[in-house]
């Protein structure tokens, strides 16, 4: 079967940045529907229509199109007394604007005395990623898949 709109399509897959160092990497095959759905990379799933189960590719992908250019200005001081008292770094906060319903997730970077730091940029925001998959299934979806825009049972998601 060929990969096209509307196909649950599942794959291995590994992140790398620019120098070769791998980012992330799948124990287990990952699935999506295929079709502008917003579940992979726009450009990951343009190499991939039209293939098949055992196709390779590895697409190059700059920062406008995986997780945005690094923005400084998403990087806050926040007054310590407003976390639990057992903030760490790397833990992770929903924020934003007082009176907008904008939700971004902070990742405390820095913890001192009496201030906290926190960066809403992604972790891989600013960087160069290179996507390297096998097509390990391909199915058609079902209508309820199709109806809720995402893949329900094994790999996917459940309600």
């Amino acid at each position: 079967m060929r990969i096209e709109k509307n196909t649950v399509v599942s794959l291995n897959y590994e992140l790398s940045d620019s120098t070769g160092n791998i980012l992330e990497k799948t124990d287990t095959p990952i699935s999506y529907l295929h079709g502008g759905y917003g579940g992979i990379f726009p450009m990951v799933e343009e190499a991939l229509h039209e293939m098949e189960i055992g196709h390779f590719c590895s697409v190059s992908m700059e920062p406008e199109n995986t997780f945005g250019e690094y923005d400084s200005e998403l990087i806050r001081v926040e007054p310590r007394d407003s976390f639990p008292a057992n903030v760490a770094i790397g833990m992770q906060f929903e924020g934003g604007a007082e009176g907008s319903e904008d939700v971004m997730i902070y990742t405390v970077t820095d913890v001192a005395d009496d201030t906290v730091v926190v960066d809403g940029n992604h972790p891989f925001a600013g960087m160069t990623l290179n996507f390297s998959c096998t097509v390990t299934a391909v199915r058609p979806a079902t209508p309820e898949e199709i109806s809720h825009q995402h893949v329900h049972g094994a790999h996917g998601h459940e309600h």
